[in-house]
């Protein structure tokens, strides 16, 4: 580990997890590894299952300094998902926190690994760009999982173009609400080891938590998802934030203007687990007029749109070196790689993203695109959360439902989508919700939404 071994011996006072100082973490990760060692010698893939915590962190700095290959399990699968990732990447050793052993068998707790007989170890402080670090399990469109391998290259390549374009200052305090499970919560914890900030770890949205933090100026950044922000936003009366970076899902184009007559400095951005976060963002207040983009390419990603029509819109492809090679498993995908999803870029360099293209509606021949019809709904004041998804239809193959969550009666909500919209684009039916389903990152599940 030498970043944490570096910024230990340049700044061994200064902040780094929560109360933890880089000394006091590269302390606990070289001893935590001499008790993991003796319980993990002829291993090279390990997985770990946690809760958000510093003691994470720690083990997790602690597998990847014995070279360890570690694979990231979602806290929030049940015991049969979890089992079937172990068995698919043939991994002997579990470690889990304390309150989460139950949900594997024969997993090491936390608290059972510091039991072991410890053995001296010198930590690995450097690893070829190729070498696996993590392992992320992302869901496929055929419903089985797929294996994303994070190499060392990856993340090299993010932190230092995330820096670039985002800076990097001596009082950043970035709050990890997010999953570390998840790209989105280990990119922040990677970036500030390699930045030399801090970070405040917090296992889950606690809203007075939260606002309590930031409008004490004590968390000057911090990742979100639309729907947290949409319930905090008008409470942010008092921060320091320079910035919150809002990605995850589409984005409500109300809570952007609210968030730009708020003067808050959100960064859109567009990125996914094989490209270790990021790959595109910019700040919504710097390009008042660009607010429907996701932003321009971070240093090193290349975009190209591929088979685009006359008005250049077409499927997103990515060039970067923080883009995996391949899925553990499967070949090579070539020299550029295929998102999935559907856009146009403008002269200016502004990537626009319309809709992932397994989500686009095709009806009767005509191309639906749920991010329209979704940006419509929430201009109503009345909606909190929606999610057009598509139903097979006899007659026209597939037609578009409304799934909702608000205050607004039926009658007028439909009223409203008639005179807004062709009659193809209409919802054939409406189901109204207290709250859409989510993963565990807040994203809308949009498979468990049914007609």
């Amino acid at each position: 580990m030498k970043w944490l071994k570096k910024q230990a011996e340049l700044y061994p006072q200064k902040q780094f997890l929560n109360d933890s100082t880089f000394a006091q973490i590269n302390q606990e990760v070289n001893k935590m590894a001499e008790h993991l060692a003796p319980l993990i010698d002829n291993q090279s893939r390990v997985a770990l299952l946690s809760e958000n915590s510093v003691e994470m962190a720690v083990v997790l700095f602690a597998l990847l300094g014995l070279s360890k290959e570690v694979l990231l399990l979602n806290r929030h699968l049940t015991e049969y998902e979890l089992a079937d990732q172990i068995k698919e990447l043939k991994i002997d050793k579990v470690f889990t926190s304390d309150l989460l052993t139950e949900k594997v068998t024969d997993s090491i707790s936390f608290s059972e690994i510091w039991t072991s007989n410890p053995c001296p170890v010198s930590l690995s402080a450097d690893f070829p760009d190729e070498k696996i670090a993590v392992i992320m399990n992302t869901s496929a469109t055929t419903g089985k999982f797929k294996s994303v391998p994070i190499t060392w290259g990856m993340i090299s390549n993010h932190v230092k173009a995330s820096k670039e374009t985002l800076g990097a200052y001596d009082n950043d305090n970035w709050l990890v609400i997010l999953p570390m499970f998840h790209v989105s919560g280990l990119s922040i914890i990677m970036r500030t080891l390699y930045n030399a900030t801090s970070a405040t770890v917090v296992d889950k949205f606690d809203e007075n938590q939260l606002l309590e933090m930031i409008n004490s100026g004590k968390i000057n950044m911090v990742s979100l998802v639309p729907t947290l922000l949409t319930r905090i936003a008008d409470k942010l009366h008092s921060n320091n934030l320079r910035l919150i970076l809002l990605g995850g899902e589409f984005i409500p184009q109300p809570l952007i203007k609210k968030c730009q007559e708020l003067g808050l400095p959100i960064y859109k951005t567009y990125g996914m687990t094989e490209s270790f976060s990021q790959s595109v963002t910019f700040n919504i207040l710097d390009f008042p007029d660009k607010t429907s983009s996701v932003g321009r390419p971070l240093p090193g990603v290349e975009i190209e749109i591929r088979q685009a029509d006359l008005a250049g819109v077409g499927e997103i492809w990515l060039k970067s070196p923080m883009l995996m090679k391949a899925y553990l498993g499967q070949k090579p995908y070539g020299t550029a790689f295929e998102t999935g999803d559907i856009g146009y870029l403008n002269t200016d360099g502004f990537l626009y993203l319309l809709n992932r293209r397994k989500d686009i509606i095709i009806s009767g021949g005509e191309n639906i695109y749920p991010k329209e019809i979704e940006d419509l709904v929430y201009s109503l004041p009345e909606i909190k959360e929606c999610a057009l998804v598509a139903k097979p239809d006899a007659k026209w193959g597939q037609v578009p439902i409304l799934f909702v969550s608000g205050n607004i009666s039926q009658e007028k909500l439909e009223n409203f989508l008639t005179e807004k919209l062709a009659k193809y684009k209409r919802p054939q039916s409406i189901t109204f919700m207290d709250e859409l389903p989510k993963n565990a990152s807040g994203k809308i599940l949009r498979k468990e939404l049914k007609g």
